[in-house]
């Protein structure tokens, strides 16, 4: 059996108000442009998950609320507050509680970005996957049944990308 992980990094965020607390920052423009695009990317490419884990930061939440209008059928959402500004090892206990064959996580860097190098066995040619910037997005299969199974570098990774990819932000 294939599961799959989705890797989120939430929307560009703004820094309008110096004092904002981190966990209340909502997204730029450029993020309310972002989230969708990447949407409406992964139901073109057939990446829908059945489940999303979301860090429970207002960014991250406003990243899903964008999101998840693209995808059908719509995932199920789940806030978890261990996910703002998680660890790896965070993530990974995350991941292995779950009984979705396809899950996707929306979280921060640095976290989502180590989480992600860390489960798969090869990294992408891409250039930005090494800083994986604002809304990139990798997604992740695993040849096991369940869950439970997940361990480092056993992944292939499917895809990443990021906005700047699509032609909808191509100058």
């Amino acid at each position: 059996m294939t599961l799959t992980l989705i890797l989120i990094r939430h929307a560009k965020s703004g820094w309008d108000d110096p004092f904002a607390q981190d966990h209340a920052r909502v997204l730029n423009s450029r993020g309310r442009a972002a989230a969708p695009a990447i949407g409406a990317w992964l139901a073109a490419q057939g990446h829908l998950p059945e489940l999303v884990l979301c860090s429970d930061a207002a960014r991250t939440q406003e990243t899903a609320a964008l999101i998840l209008p693209h995808l059908a059928p719509a995932p199920a959402l789940q806030l978890v507050p261990a996910l703002y500004h998680a660890s790896p090892d965070t993530m990974l206990d995350q991941l292995r509680k779950q009984t979705a064959r396809s899950v996707a996580m929306i979280g921060h860097n640095p976290g989502i970005a180590m989480f992600a190098a860390g489960m798969i066995s090869q990294r992408p040619a891409h250039p930005r996957f090494g800083d994986y910037p604002t809304c990139a997005t990798c997604v992740i299969t695993f040849d096991i049944d369940h869950w439970g199974n997940a361990a480092r570098h056993s992944g292939s990774c499917a895809a990443f990308i990021t906005p700047a990819d699509l032609p909808i932000f191509r100058a």
